[in-house]
């Protein structure tokens, strides 16, 4: 057996280097990094070594830049993904929420934060922390219940084993995730004589598992009794590549379809089968399609809680749950009856067996009425001083909008507004991460999709309370010539959970900086952060205005940065469901008390199943 000699670290980017996908692309396409002892000598050496192959990117963040890695991996359907490498201490526990996302959204992305010494000997070192009674203990522990695949890499060759997991955990449809390989750092750099074998380029073919014989006979049986049926489109839509095949199983049998936010852009809104959004942040012509509906299809959906309003929206006596899903913990939620298989051979195989099998189209007035009470709001408004309001922001953006324009964004006020608002017309022009709806995603993931698909005009949603959390990646952009338009909306707070805490009855406190607690007023300038980072930056002082600039910023080469005042206010007062929020059961405050009869009287509305 012909052997090389390497360190552990170049073993791992040598390997890695060589891995595939079924395109021809290397699987992995880049590593985020940033250095410090733990990953600086060891990685460092090895990845400088394979930079014109596994080209290396330095973030701000340790936290945003794997943002940047996962929004990459969400773009393109999961069919690449990055690595992404810290020091031992708080550089790898600020990756830790990263993980997080990546693990709700089931995306992959390879974590490779260091680690202490494998032999011990200067234990404890800088930003260890030691547990009194467990000597295995370290701060890359934090990533275990987060990752799909966690191993701690403390002997060179067992690299054997665990980059081969790393890469099947990362590749498989059902296991989809982050992977932690916690890298010790004496390890990184002891020599091994590695087979040469192990380093031969390998492609990763993405499985596509036909429905069982018996699932697919037992949900086509449920189908053809049905009477009004729906299909909630989830991302598993997109990642399975179903998007046409979802088309021709809504064209074919006349099932309209619902979107989540994942799934939304799965058909153009204009597809007279596709509905609109559905659920919490849903519009009216969707939630009344499956309040109605007897049996519920969820393709590639993990059924949020924002999807089926806290399940208080699925409630047709004696409807039925049938869950088309890759993974099997899925497909067996909440008592609905499995169809575990890839979701375009899911869709595909279950049209077949349905055999013509049609329902009645849903009515056109549905969506006409729907748009007819929200068109309105995104209109340019009329003379006036007021303060434009989030869904005016979102008609001008739209209308500056072009065929290959990716809008994304991920928490706050904007999710819910796009989610009804915004009409997606191909797959893919919707990125919204809302499985973790992580404040400071949105720069970050803005970069991570322009890498992702260069000739993509991006515009990035973010409020001034996101910006606060997570700008720095702003400068990384400016830094590496990305281009993408970034909407700052500033509602001075923290505008949703304002409205939140209204809504279920608390007095204004603590969301809005007017009413949290101060000595100066806040008077932060974003025009002149954002600027001071390397970006074009802006003040709009109403839609017009902004109107004027979104026009440039289609011909700006870097980063476009539009601030706005918005009105932190108003919200879309159409669509959407109740959405379970705990309200204190004991209070002095009538209007606690009154919303805690509310929130009593819509538990009634959940099913059990």
């Amino acid at each position: 057996m012909k052997t090389i000699r390497l360190t552990a670290a170049q073993a791992m980017v040598k390997y890695l280097a060589a891995q595939k996908n079924e395109s021809g692309e290397a699987y992995i396409a880049g590593c985020w990094a940033i250095f410090g002892h733990g990953n600086v000598a060891g990685l460092g050496e090895a990845l400088y070594g394979v930079r014109d192959r596994l080209p290396t990117y330095r973030g701000h963040n340790e936290q945003t830049m794997a943002h940047t890695a996962i929004a990459y991996a969400k773009q393109l359907r999961r069919a690449r993904a990055m690595m992404v490498t810290s020091s031992i201490g708080p550089g790898a526990t600020n990756m830790v929420t990263a993980c997080a996302l990546a693990y709700v959204n089931r995306l992959p992305v390879l974590m490779v934060p260091g680690d202490v010494f494998a032999h011990r000997g200067p234990d404890p070192v800088l930003q260890q922390p030691e547990n009194f009674a467990d000597g295995t203990v370290t701060a890359t522990d934090t990533f275990r219940p987060v990752s799909r695949y966690f191993d701690r890499i403390t002997r060179p060759e067992q690299l054997l084993t665990a980059l081969p997991r790393a890469m099947r955990t990362m590749t498989d449809p059902a296991d989809c995730g982050p992977v932690t390989l916690a890298f010790c750092q004496d390890v990184q750099a002891e020599a091994y004589d590695w087979p040469e074998a192990f380093f031969d380029e390998r492609i990763w073919h993405r499985r596509v598992p036909p429905p069982d014989p018996a699932e697919l006979a037992r949900v086509a049986d449920l189908l053809k009794t049905a009477k009004h049926p729906v299909i909630v489109a989830g991302g598993g839509v997109h990642y399975g590549y179903a998007t046409d095949a979802l088309r021709a199983f809504a064209e074919a049998h006349g099932v309209p379809v619902v979107e989540t936010q994942a799934g939304k852009s799965a058909l153009p809104w204009d597809h007279p089968m596709n509905l609109g959004p559905v659920g919490v942040t849903g519009a009216s012509s969707a939630n009344e399609v499956c309040g109605k509906a007897d049996l519920v299809l969820g393709v590639g959906t993990r059924f949020q809680d924002f999807t089926t309003g806290s399940w208080s929206l699925f409630r047709a006596p004696g409807r039925k749950l049938v869950s088309l899903n890759v993974q099997p913990y899925d497909a067996m939620k909440h008592g609905a009856v499995p169809l575990c298989a890839d979701a375009r051979a899911g869709l595909e195989a279950l049209s077949g067996a349905l055999k013509g099998k049609t329902f009645d189209d849903p009515s056109a007035t549905l969506k006409a009425d729907w748009f007819a009470k929200v068109d309105p709001l995104t209109d340019a408004p009329g003379e006036g001083n007021e303060k434009p309001t989030d869904m005016q922001v979102i008609g001008a953006v739209q209308r500056a909008a072009g065929p290959d324009t990716v809008v994304m964004c991920a928490a706050g006020t904007m999710p819910g507004e796009l989610h009804k608002l915004w009409k997606a017309g191909r797959p893919g022009s919707y990125h919204m991460e809302y499985g973790f709806s992580c404040m400071g995603y949105e720069i970050a993931g803005a970069i991570g999709i322009k890498m992702a698909e260069p000739d993509r005009d991006v515009v990035c949603f973010t409020g001034d309370g996101t910006y606060m959390m997570a700008n720095s990646e702003l400068a990384t952009a400016c830094m590496m010539g990305i281009s993408f338009t970034l909407i700052i909306t500033d509602n001075r707070g923290f505008g949703c959970i304002n409205r939140l805490q209204m809504g279920t009855g608390g007095e204004e406190f603590n969301n809005l900086l007017d009413t949290a607690h101060h000595v100066n007023p806040s008077a932060i300038d974003f025009v002149a952060h954002a600027g001071s980072m390397g970006a074009k930056a802006v003040k709009a002082g109403n839609i017009a205005e902004l109107e004027e600039h979104l026009a440039k910023a289609s011909d700006h080469k870097g980063v476009y940065a539009i601030v706005i005042d918005t009105d932190p206010y108003p919200s879309t007062p159409h669509g959407g469901s109740w959405w379970e929020v705990g309200v204190p059961e004991v209070s002095d405050r009538p209007k606690v008390r009154a919303a805690r009869e509310v929130y009593e009287t819509r538990r009634k509305d959940q099913s059990a199943v």
